[in-house]
């Protein structure tokens, strides 16, 4: 009688659990639903692009396995003849930042009504421009940007900018993730555009990732001590040359985004998953969602309500301080983009480091991660440090083949 207990009690479990990750699955993976509503919109003519004829009409384009985390951001790996890439489509909760408004995600559809019929090129040049502007700030080479957006808009190639291809471009411009993409185009960290068809887009794949890190089912992540935990993220991890390699390309990230050629960006999410590497070991962002234009944080931030510090808290890792005569956020973060950078390769890069750098490494890391304040605050701490860690790390790789 006992077993035949457990037995029901075992297969009662068991459907339980199968049920929720069902439940679960269904609920995040709605892909096929943002190909639809994508689709339905090209046959319409109201949306264009160089990926819309491969999604909607030849079927050459696929969405495979789902890797979707927040449901309003569809995250697929795709197929497209020899390509293999990543397929980002939005649902209704777009997630975009403009100048006035809250951090948090606007809850509207994209309506794909801008620009206006009839808007002409250099109408729709200028629209480019002003919201650039409203992003970044006003930098000298904004026009240089535009001019790369339009080229992007002209998804056939035939020197002629058709109003879906404009709608399209236009809804692009609003997702953070693609605004970075532009901006970092020349660096190499992050993926090549492929594609796009609305706000869908198809990126580059990114062979590895995330950087570090193994996925457990969450019963056994229940028992397992913080510090084991921890332990087991950087089991599976690559040599420590090819890591180093892999820290250099996010210490020059953190590098470009500060006070880059497009103004500074603020790195709201500094963790292993929104990051990966290729077959040569060069850094690449997998989400980019949460590396955003300082001036759009803090402009946002400011507005916010707060009670306590961790009310002004945007992603994981932008948080300033509460200013409680007014009970509003204060614009300044408390840690700059390198301390978070730090704090996210220390293991990572201390174990297996060689003896002869590792405790001159471990120093350095420390030094990074106890950075405070805005980083225009200590311009010159912050770069000898950056220029310090990078060096010590090149020393010791750049005779080797991994570099």
């Amino acid at each position: 009688m006992k077993y035949l207990f457990f037995s029901w009690l075992a297969v009662f479990v068991g459907s339980w659990i199968v049920y929720v990750e069902y439940s679960s699955y269904t609920e995040l993976c709605r892909g096929h639903e943002c190909k639809n509503s994508i689709c339905d919109k090209y046959r319409k003519g109201v949306i264009d692009g160089s990926a819309c004829s491969s999604l909607c009409e030849k079927d050459t384009l696929y969405l495979g396995k789902c890797f979707t985390t927040k449901s309003n951001n569809q995250v697929y790996s795709s197929s497209w003849g020899d390509l293999e890439g990543v397929i980002k489509c939005q649902m209704e909760e777009a997630r975009h930042y403009d100048l006035g408004t809250e951090m948090e995600p606007r809850k509207e559809a994209v309506a794909f009504n801008k620009p206006t019929k009839g808007t002409s090129v250099e109408k729709f040049r200028e629209m480019i421009l002003n919201h650039l502007k409203a992003k970044v700030g006003d930098q000298v080479n904004l026009a240089d940007l535009a001019t790369q957006v339009l080229s992007i808009a002209d998804a056939n190639k035939d020197g002629h900018i058709s109003l879906p291809e404009a709608r399209s471009t236009w809804a692009l411009l609003q997702l953070n993730e693609f605004l970075l993409a532009l901006v970092l185009q020349d660096r190499e960290h992050t993926p090549k555009l492929l594609g796009f068809c609305g706000d869908l887009y198809v990126m580059e794949k990114v062979p590895y990732s995330p950087l570090y890190g193994i996925s457990l089912p969450w019963l056994m992540e229940l028992w397992i001590p913080a510090g084991l935990r921890r332990s087991m993220d950087q089991w599976f991890t690559p040599s420590w040359p090819h890591k180093a390699k892999i820290a250099i390309g996010l210490l020059e990230l953190v590098e470009d985004v500060f006070h880059g050629t497009f103004g500074s960006f603020l790195m709201c999410d500094v963790s292993a998953t929104s990051f990966g590497y290729n077959d040569r070991h060069d850094l690449k962002v997998m989400d980019a969602r949460y590396i955003v234009p300082e001036a759009i944080f803090q402009e946002g931030i400011r507005q916010q309500h707060c009670d306590v510090d961790e009310d002004c808290l945007y992603g994981a890792d932008c948080l300033t301080s509460c200013d409680l005569t007014k009970h509003r956020c204060t614009p300044e973060v408390t840690r700059p983009n390198l301390a978070k950078a730090c704090d996210a390769l220390k293991d990572y890069i201390l174990r297996g480091a060689p003896s002869d750098v590792s405790e001159e490494l471990e120093k350095q890391l420390y030094a990074c991660i106890a950075l405070k304040g805005a980083a225009e605050q200590m311009e010159i701490e912050h770069s000898l440090i950056l220029n310090s860690l990078k060096t010590l790390l090149w020393k010791k790789i750049s005779h080797t083949k991994d570099s």
